[in-house]
């Protein structure tokens, strides 16, 4: 199927600025998508890449009792703040996603957890659509973080294969998560009630990494350091995680990794791990004679466990998690350290096999080559503008100002826009890895643009020397309204025939090509001509209208409208 995706041709002879002059241009200078509720220090760290860290909210509404569980939640943010990341605590509130909870939101969860929703991947649509209220698990959390961006995520266990489950098919949504999200996961493991064995079986055939963080490659169980059975592998400090992280994500990889960390020595002194196995085997079978199932399980095996131990298997839960903590956090730095080091152009090709291409990205010659070099089956091209938008709010009055060459207080936001840029934004985010084909300055606009979008595929963006980035700043009264705005569009003129024809074996294989209106009308004719020449006779060909001032939560929702529709078809 080719789908074209393209404005109404009286748009074409229509400079983009005149279409914005009635509209007020939504910008956000958050990283808020798909309806996300993002704390502002998470929005803070997203926007200026530095070190993050998820964390899963059944520790709160499931796996502790109250006010232990507020004051582990707590102290393992206070724990990541401390190792120089930002914490981000993922949860449902009233039928709304979460992204970074304050301390009021923690201890709120905690009070009511008994009438929190236990919050998978699968729950995700029903909980939102009803407005309900819940903690995310290892596989909702690692969903939502890579939906945002946040690369690791810290836990205490993860699910796993039950026992018999060769006749019950229990097998943890958090594996088959792990085997399609490339999220981090750091954790201890996974609980000794279940099937370790076929657990890391299951995670080899999903192409999940999984490796130790210790000397040995000892697979730990939870609240004893090994399980008896080993890892593939074994990493011994923050540093090689990291790099790991960096090769997995350079490689395009589209699973998750797992880092398991045993629980430290210290926590299980004596023979208090095994008692704690002892009476771990004892409430499975008070499970099965009561006839617990399903998500229900592990809170009650939990709470058991604790009863029966006096306590002391809450304590050692709490230690290992806020020992997972600290490493993942440390993890997230290291990470974060590694991409700073990286030139905008690295962050985005994400690989070095691109090192060769990068030496020759300016000479004259290399479009073509350029094209071979990129060409992957069946991913769609987006053509368009990539715009650096600032939004200046007055603080004062609107009918007090005056054009007296006085100077007034003013609020700025920056951020990148640009409907190509967004759409592919969008595309990239929803997992469809788009070839973006654009034009920037090769100054710091341009730079900045680049580090911003380091999780798309932007290699073709060409960057041209002595030439500015294009920028569109909105001047608005202190009431939201839009007294002008200002734009600089000239670059966009250099997405030309010629150089958008060394892309064209990507335009006859892309399933769909979107272009937006900034591009020049002898560029939208050339791809519109070569994509109704590449289309197959008796498939579908669609012609959509785009509106070319759409702001970027409309274009997400735009693009996974889109995508679904593709991918019924």
């Amino acid at each position: 199927m080719k789908v074209l995706l393209y404005t109404f041709r009286q748009l074409f002879c229509v400079k983009p600025m005149q279409l914005l002059g009635d509209c007020h241009r939504k910008i956000s200078s958050s990283k808020v998508c798909y309806g996300y509720v993002v704390n502002e220090k998470v929005k803070s760290a997203l926007k200026y890449r530095q070190p993050i860290v998820a964390l899963e909210s059944t520790i709160i509404t499931h796996g502790m009792p109250y006010p232990q569980n507020s004051r582990t939640a707590s102290d393992v943010e206070e724990i990541i703040v401390n190792n120089g990341a930002t914490p981000a605590t993922v949860a449902v509130i009233a039928g709304q996603v979460h992204v970074g909870l304050d301390y009021d939101q923690i201890e709120w969860l905690a009070a009511k957890a008994k009438d929190c929703i236990k919050v998978s991947r699968r729950d995700l649509p029903l909980v939102t659509s009803q407005g309900l209220t819940g903690g995310t698990t290892v596989s909702g959390t690692m969903l939502v973080a890579h939906h945002v961006g946040i690369p690791v995520f810290v836990t205490g266990g993860i699910g796993g294969v039950h026992r018999g489950a060769e006749t019950s098919f229990d097998v943890s949504a958090d594996l088959r998560e792990l085997g399609r999200t490339p999220v981090t996961v750091v954790s201890s493991g996974v609980k000794s009630i279940l099937d370790i064995e076929k657990t890391l079986e299951y995670l080899e055939t999903e192409g999940v990494c999984v490796a130790v963080f210790g000397p040995s490659c000892d697979f730990p169980a939870f609240f004893t350091p090994s399980s008896g059975y080993q890892a593939p592998y074994c990493i011994q400090t923050a540093k090689e995680a990291a790099d790991m992280i960096v090769s997995h994500q350079d490689l395009g990889l589209q699973s998750g990794i797992l880092i398991a960390v045993p629980i430290p020595k210290t926590t299980v002194t004596g023979d208090l791990g095994d008692i704690i196995e002892v009476v771990v085997q004892q409430a499975v079978e008070e499970a099965k004679l009561k006839g617990v199932s399903g998500k229900a399980v592990t809170p009650f095996i939990l709470e058991r466990v604790n009863k029966l131990t006096d306590g002391k298997s809450l304590e050692a839960n709490r230690a290992l998690i806020q020992n997972n903590a600290q490493i993942g956090a440390q993890i997230a730095v290291e990470l974060s350290q590694i991409r700073s080091k990286q030139t905008p152009r690295q962050n985005a090709m994400n690989s070095k096999r691109y090192e060769a291409f990068e030496r020759h990205i300016n000479t004259a010659d290399t479009t073509r080559t350029r094209a071979k070099c990129m060409v992957d089956h069946s991913r769609p091209v987006v053509i368009g503008g990539s715009i650096a938008d600032t939004v200046v709010t007055f603080k004062q009055d609107g009918n007090q100002l005056t054009h007296s060459g006085a100077t007034y207080s003013a609020s700025f936001k920056q951020s990148y826009g640009g409907v190509g840029r967004n759409m592919a934004d969008a595309l990239a985010r929803l997992q469809c890895n788009p070839l973006f084909v654009s034009a920037i300055g090769k100054d710091d606009s341009g730079r900045s643009l680049l580090n911003y979008c380091s999780h798309m595929d932007h290699r073709g963006i060409q960057e041209i020397p002595d030439a500015s980035t294009a920028s569109y700043i909105a001047v608005l009264k202190s009431s939201g309204e839009l007294l002008y705005g200002l734009g600089d569009m000239d670059i966009h003129n250099e997405i030309t025939v010629d150089y958008v024809s060394g892309f064209v074996d990507d335009l006859k294989k892309a399933p769909i090509v979107l272009m937006d209106g900034n591009i020049p009308v002898e560029t939208m004719d050339f791809i519109c001509q070569v994509c109704q020449e590449a289309a197959v006779p008796g498939e579908l060909n669609l012609t959509v209208y785009l509106q070319v001032d759409l702001c970027c939560t409309c274009m997400y929702r735009l693009t996974s409208q889109l995508v679904d529709f593709l991918w019924q078809k």
